[in-house]
């Protein structure tokens, strides 16, 4: 998987930041001269012991036939199977103990190491310098730390995959769409046929729960209850929040049901630069949706580091039984963690990493979904915006990883009524359709705006194929997969001559994205119960995103695990089995088809048609007949 990088580590970091820094940070030297009692501390990334013996064994646990058929592992069974052994973690914190070091072992396969700066550098061959921003706006740090050059690390790093966290700026964005001001609709907008609640953009779970025929689970009984859901955030939020967007809607939850964990210190106060609202959003929907489920808010500062060591505790802990993440960025970003990792000079891989710890929690029966995010088919363009650079296909990670299930969005039927130049003008969307803003060019055009300075382009439903993870074995032989397009070259062209960033690989079979969609797109979307850091409490309307759908998954999955009896491990799993066998899109019996197949709209750069697309995947979930399907076809 060649690829080439033409741009130094600072500037691909400033690029990732998609411009948070409005001037060069300044640079105040080494940790230990800019902040002298500033202790340093990483995540070490070690390797499986055999990985190809445990997606084995992911087969086996997810297939009705196996006698391991949902034979789910406990974090020390996973530990003692497939982790790095007891000796080779002695051995490896050995080294670092004898170097001055502290090591605890936080995860099967992550190691957590501290120690003085100096110290730390010096073990790891890397200089590490702090970093002031001249001027912060949403996205940045004011002061961060950050590599500046390698050297030969004090300690032999052989063994070792990953070494994550001597870089803390802030790295991921949240999947939140809010509509612009000259995108609003008229409020005379109506409501869509197939709902008899609230109008498009001002959806609650309620109409969700209609549309997407949730309701007679409802009225057996199954409100999630035994189920917990985790969220797995980089920002803290309002706990009352939710519970005051519960209550509006009918809803009597425990008020005990929200438990928060703090990682790596936690993200600090609720802050609105600091993306409070997305988690506050995935707190309501996702426990909006499975109201006797219990919730644990997994938070974690806005650093790779962070991210990281969040995702293992949710998977190491297991006591969630779903896990909702709308945080993300270019898969690449990734693949170069944007930091100069010790170990031989090279990058630090952490989408290896988040394989690892996907792989974990999959074979313990958690049921992960990462939304997919929402620039249409140019993930990369959210970062790197036209026209100073240019367009490029592109995927969103942690969404492109294997073993999680990628939430992609869609726009309901509504009506929608604008008024460019004081002139009526109504755009109707007849049918469920990927959710991709092409469908207001005409409206961008009354104004005299092109797609871009428009606001509307590339924003739409993520989707596509990943140039660095592999295609999955539940994806082989489905029509409509494809392969890593040609000619995907990011430039930067505000440089003379034109900078090359990064060519990724051509015909790669990889990871086909999203898996799943439901309604995202803030014209048709939802309303969030906020308290903002700088305006105070409000009811917002026409949010969406990826993100809203990512966390009711999260739901509907507990939902599931209630009907069922248990765990359903990925669900991705019984999503192309449902498509691969014939039975996705035709009812059986008295129930109706589990999937719905959209064959309407675009994301950009991918259509949507029949059966599998990247536009929306495989379609989306008739809730009530998947249920219904699950225990049909799959044996519960």
């Amino acid at each position: 998987m060649a690829f080439k990088m033409k741009m130094l580590a600072a500037a691909l970091a400033a690029v990732a930041a998609s411009g948070a820094m409005a001037a060069a940070p300044q640079d105040l030297g080494k940790v230990e001269q800019a902040a002298p009692a500033q202790k340093l501390t990483v995540t070490i990334a070690l390797s499986l012991r055999d990985r190809d013996a445990a997606a084995r064994y992911l087969q086996e646990v997810h297939t009705p036939s196996s006698p391991n058929y949902h034979q789910f592992l406990t974090p020390s069974e996973f530990r003692a199977r497939y982790a790095p052994s007891e000796a080779s973690v002695a051995k490896v914190s050995a080294r670092l103990q004898a170097a001055g070091l502290s090591v605890k072992r936080v995860g099967s396969t992550l190691l957590q190491v501290s120690g003085p700066a100096a110290t730390v550098q010096k073990a790891f061959g890397a200089e590490v310098h702090v970093f002031q921003n001249k001027a912060v706006v949403q996205g940045a740090a004011a002061r961060y730390t950050a590599p500046v050059r390698a050297s030969t690390p004090g300690v032999d790093l052989s063994d070792v995959q990953a070494v994550i966290g001597l870089d803390s700026r802030p790295h991921f964005r949240p999947h939140l769409r809010q509509l612009p001001n000259h995108l609003q609709a008229s409020m005379d907008k109506s409501a869509s046929a197939v709902t008899t609640g609230n109008a498009p953009g001002k959806w609650t779970v309620t109409d969700l729960a209609r549309h997407y025929n949730i309701t007679p689970l409802y009225n057996k009984g199954i409100h999630g209850k035994g189920a917990t859901i985790g969220i797995v955030t980089l920002a803290s939020f309002t706990p009352s929040d939710a519970f005051q967007y519960w209550s509006s809607i009918g809803l009597n939850t425990d008020p005990n049901r929200l438990t928060v964990v703090d990682i790596d210190g936690g993200p600090g106060a609720p802050s609105d630069d600091g993306g409070s609202s997305e988690t506050t959003l995935d707190v309501e929907q996702s426990g909006g949706i499975a109201p006797d489920a219990k919730i644990i808010v997994y938070q974690a500062p806005n650093t790779t580091q962070g991210f990281v060591d969040a995702f293992a505790k949710a998977i190491e802990s297991n006591a969630a039984d779903a896990l909702s993440v709308s945080w993300g960025e270019w898969e690449w970003f990734d693949q170069q963690a944007q930091a100069v990792n010790p170990v031989g000079g090279k990058s630090a891989n952490v989408l290896q990493t988040y394989h690892d710890l996907f792989l974990q929690a999959a074979l313990q029966g958690q049921t992960m979904f990462a939304a997919s995010g929402d620039s249409g088919a140019y993930d990369v363009n959210r970062a790197a915006p036209l026209p100073q650079y240019n367009k490029v296909l592109s995927v969103d990670s942690p969404a492109n990883q294997q073993f999680i299930t990628a939430a992609g969005a869609t726009t309901v039927p509504t009506t929608l009524t604008f008024h460019p130049n004081g002139k009526e003008m109504k755009v109707k969307i007849p049918t469920e359709r990927a959710w991709g803003w092409d469908y207001l060019g005409g409206l961008c055009k009354a104004l005299g705006k092109d797609p871009v300075a428009c606001g509307i382009f590339p924003v739409g439903d993520g989707g596509g194929v990943s140039s660095f993870i592999a295609r999955p074995f539940y994806q082989n032989w489905l029509p409509g997969m494809q392969n890593s397009p040609a000619g995907q070259q990011l430039v930067d062209s505000s440089q003379n001559p034109p900078q090359v960033v990064a060519t990724l690989p051509a015909n790669f079979k990889g990871r086909n994205v999203p898996d799943i969609s439901m309604n995202g797109d803030p014209e048709t979307g939802y309303v969030v119960y906020y308290t903002s850091s700088k305006t105070g409490f409000s009811i917002q309307t026409n949010n969406g995103g990826t993100s809203f759908v990512a966390p009711q998954l999260a739901g509907i999955a507990a939902l599931l695990n209630q009907s069922l009896g248990g765990r359903i491990g990925l669900l991705n799993f019984s999503l192309y089995g449902l498509v691969a066998t014939g039975h996705a899109y035709h009812g059986s019996g008295r129930h109706g088809a589990p999937l719905r197949d959209i064959t309407a709209g675009n994301n950009w750069g991918y259509n949507a048609h029949r059966g599998y697309d990247q536009a929306t995947g495989v379609g989306a979930p008739d809730v009530a007949n998947l249920d219904a399907a699950l225990q049909r076809y799959f044996w519960f």
